[in-house]
């Protein structure tokens, strides 16, 4: 079974998994609200890529899932697929944290800027729960096919006790002896078996652990968020209220215009009503 017949993606089947962290140190230009915008450039581009990763990790487990118990079924998919897990699940982890490092960077951005991490967080939230569907789906196929290979051991010491019981006394202890080699080679695959199946339900709790994290995570972005939109609604009132009070302050501005001009038009008639009266005296 190739890597490439399954659809493996590529850097996956090994050991090594660099998760693409990106914890960037914070730096002194062009900072907001304290942090760098170089480091949350870094760190968007960091989960936005192990996204994808994810995505194709998933994609894989799909593929096979629906190989699991056919002939095509063999020992070295299986370690191919616990591989995968086990490196798309530290990586996981990884954007995880770097998840929650960046929603404390970005509290010093703009609505724009939180609004993207929203839906950064939104995009691997959900490639994660695909992720793990899949992952419950192989455990469960993988532990039905463990089940088989079970009752098919039962079925070959059964029958190898009743041969053993019908034959000569030599010939009995021959068969005795390899079928307690054939017993035991099939009770350590069993064992084998059953620890892999161990290692990927492991994977699986691990993953629900990480889920529980993502949806704390969405639910604190989702109240900056709100928070930001009350805040924006508060400075709205705050503009119409100001408004409202200039346009008053204009219109008692206006009002007492009128009352000193007024003033100065009965102050001009009466002086001169007062310069009439001294005049006409003076002549007479």
């Amino acid at each position: 079974m190739s890597r490439e017949g399954l659809g493996l993606p590529r850097g996956i089947g090994q050991r090594d998994y660099g998760a693409m962290s990106s914890t960037a140190a914070t730096t002194s230009d062009g900072n907001f609200g304290g942090f760098s915008p170089t480091e949350f450039i870094s760190l968007s581009e960091s989960i936005a890529a192990n996204t994808i990763f994810v995505k194709q990790s998933w994609q894989f487990l799909e593929k096979a899932n629906r190989t699991l118990g056919t002939a095509k079924d063999n020992q070295s998919l299986r370690d191919k697929i616990n591989d995968i897990q086990t490196g798309t699940n530290q990586r996981i982890a990884t954007t995880t944290k770097d998840l929650q490092r960046l929603t404390v960077v970005v509290r010093g951005g703009d609505k724009q800027q939180k609004l993207q991490v929203e839906k950064l967080t939104s995009d691997f939230k959900q490639v994660v729960q695909f992720y793990s569907k899949s992952q419950q789906s192989i455990a469960a196929k993988m532990k039905q096919v463990f089940l088989v290979n079970a009752s098919q051991v039962d079925d070959l010491m059964a029958s190898e006790t009743g041969i053993a019981g019908t034959a000569e006394q030599q010939q009995e202890l021959q068969k005795q002896k390899q079928l307690q080699q054939s017993l035991q080679f099939e009770q350590d695959m069993l064992l084998e078996r059953e620890q892999r199946f161990r290692e990927i339900e492991a994977n699986v709790l691990d993953v629900n652990h990480i889920m529980r994290e993502l949806s704390n995570l969405t639910s604190q972005q989702s109240e900056v968020i709100d928070t930001i939109e009350n805040s924006i609604g508060r400075t709205v009132d705050n503009v119409e209220s100001g408004a409202e009070e200039l346009v008053k302050a204009a219109e008692y501005q206006n009002r007492y215009r009128r009352k000193v001009l007024i003033l100065l038009i009965v102050a001009v008639i009466l002086g001169l009503v007062v310069t009439g009266i001294i005049v006409s005296k003076l002549k007479s």
